[in-house]
């Protein structure tokens, strides 16, 4: 454990941050998993409320820095192609 306080701090900080990150990250694979779901029932307008909630997260989490940039647009990628199949 660290012996300055500054160090301290930043020992919580980041461990607070991490957990921000997993809480942005969670939420972006339960929306996409919900919207996979849907698609499977092939429920329209599930689909639809599920896929803006979806990119609103994912662009919420790449705001933030939970998930780079590029991430963030394959993963609106596979979004889209999973919505067109319905």
């Amino acid at each position: 454990m660290a012996n300055i306080a500054s160090q301290e701090k930043r020992i919580h900080r980041a461990e607070r941050e991490r957990l921000e990150n997993r809480r942005y990250t969670s939420s972006v694979r339960t929306s996409f998993r919900r919207l996979e779901a849907a698609v499977e029932a092939k429920d329209g307008a599930v689909v639809e409320e599920t896929y803006r909630t979806l990119c609103s997260r994912i662009d919420r989490a790449a705001r933030s820095g939970a998930l780079h940039k590029n991430t963030a647009a394959r993963k609106k990628s596979r979004a889209m192609r999973l919505r067109a199949r319905l």
